[in-house]
Parts: C-alpha cells; sequence; structure tokens
C-alpha cells in the first residue's frame, strides 16, 4: 500500500535501537523526512550517514525539558505531520523492593515528559488541524508482568491521559493512539533476561525461554512488524482511530478486549 508520506516531517523518539530505529527506517523507506532523536548522537550520526537527505539529527535525553525545547526550535514552522514518542522505562523490580524514590523518578521517565512534550506539540498540530501522535509503551497496560510494577503502575496513567485527551481534541483532525508491545527482540528485554536469570538462578537463555512460552507463536516478536503498523498509524489511512490502545502481542494477552 503506497502510504503517501513522502516529503512529509515526522519524529522518532528512542531511534537507535529496538522500536524507535525499526519505525524510523520505515518511514525512510516511505521517502519521509524523519527527525530521530536520542542520546547518544554518534548512534545517530550513523543512522543519518545511511539516509542523509531523509533524516535530521537531535541528540538529547527527551525526558528532559531542555531537550524537549531543542525539539520544538528545531521543527520550526514546519508542518509536522506526526511523531512517535518511545523512551525506555524504569528498572524491573518487585513493589516490596521499591523505595519511594523510585516512583518518583518512575513519573520523571514513563508520564511527565510525554505530558510536557505532548503540550508543546499541540500547538503545532492545531495550526495545520492536522496530526499524528503515537505512544509506545508496553502490553503490560492490558496485562501486568511480572516484576515490572513501576512500568505495570505508571504506564496506565498514560493511557488514561491519551484517550482523555483524544477526546477532547478529536475534531480537530489530531489523531493519538498507543502501541501495547509484547515480547519482542529488542534491548529492553534483554534487560529483562538478565533480570529473571538472576530471580530464578538460570541462564539468560532459560530466562528467554520463559519469557517466549508465554507466547501463542513460541517465539519473541520482530520490531519490523510492529514498525509497519506504526508507520500505518502515522498516515493518513489512519484518520478513523484515535484513542485505541492497540497490542502487538503475538497472543501473549489473553484477555478478550486486548
Amino acid at each position: 500500500m503506497e502510504l503517501n508520506l513522502s516529503n512529509k516531517l515526522f519524529v522518532v523518539t528512542g531511534a537507535t535501537s529496538g522500536f524507535g530505529k525499526a519505525i524510523a527506517e520505515s518511514l525512510v523507506k516511505e521517502n519521509a523526512h524523519v527527525i530521530i532523536n536520542a542520546r547518544r548522537e554518534e548512534n545517530l550520526m550513523a543512522f543519518q550517514n545511511l539516509y542523509p537527505k531523509n533524516v535530521e539529527v537531535l541528540a538529547g535525553d527527551i525526558t528532559t525539558d531542555a531537550t524537549i525545547s531543542k525539539l520544538i526550535r528545531l521543527i520550526d514552522d514546519r508542518q509536522l505531520s506526526g511523531i512517535v514518542i518511545n523512551a525506555g522505562g524504569p528498572p524491573a523490580k518487585s513493589f516490596i523492593n521499591t523505595e519511594i524514590q523510585d516512583w518518583d523518578k518512575a513519573y520523571e521517565s514513563i508520564l511527565r515528559w510525554k505530558v510536557k512534550l505532548t503540550k508543546e506539540l499541540l500547538p503545532l498540530f492545531e495550526k495545520h488541524n492536522y496530526g499524528r501522535i503515537i505512544y509506545i509503551e508496553s502490553a503490560s497496560v492490558k496485562q501486568p508482568i511480572e516484576n515490572l510494577v513501576l512500568s505495570n503502575s505508571l504506564r496506565l496513567a498514560v493511557v488514561g491521559f491519551v484517550k482523555t485527551l483524544s477526546q477532547e481534541i478529536g475534531e480537530k483532525g489530531i489523531n493519538l493512539n498507543i502501541i501495547a508491545p509484547g515480547y519482542h527482540a529488542t534491548p529492553a528485554m534483554d534487560r529483562l533476561f538478565d533480570n529473571k536469570s538472576l530471580l530464578l538462578g538460570i541462564s539468560t537463555a532459560e530466562a528467554r525461554g520463559e519469557f517466549e512460552k508465554e507466547i501463542l507463536s513460541g517465539k519473541m516478536g520482530n520490531p519490523e512488524d510492529l514498525a509497519s503498523l506504526a508507520t500505518w498509524l502515522l498516515s493518513d489511512y489512519s484518520r478513523y482511530i484515535t484513542g485505541q490502545t492497540i497490542s502487538v502481542d503475538g497472543g501473549l494477552i489473553k484477555s478478550v478486549f486486548s
């Protein structure tokens, strides 16, 4: 399907690995113009060198106000068609092993910056009565994941704010949706394998196997599969979809409304 994204401007945060990288590559293949963001400039430059005509670089921690301000200045008066809001999550912990400071940090790393960034971007989208915003969260918003109490809790707050905002601005041509990935072959999963191997006293390979037992297909997902959905949601074809939390999980979530 031709998605008609040629020369349209998008932003992808967390763009040098995992889902962010896969989505940025998918957009470039559609000849879109992409501002990619991550903390390590050398990784961003390596990506840009592959697609010099289609990619701009913004190095910095997008969870900070300073980097958010830099992004808004970089976009300037250009029409922004969409953004993928994506970053890593808090450490894997059980509730008993958390301190109140862990919850404060989780609020900062999961919720606060997304609210701040969304507030800064809305006027840009409202100016053109058009916009596509995608939040990459986790299947934990529909089915809690063991030893991820911080993520399980705070990501639900993102779902609440996105759903509410989608109702407030739906008539303005701005669509907001959440993708809730299950277990995919990304660096984030490597950290979960390490944590589970320590908890159970097993190898990381055995820990990976324990996760894969929960998936109907029996294996980790491919970030490129999620990227194809995200790219479609960033296109005009998704005009009738907003306020949704869409699972990409290989059958991991057992709820009827998954």
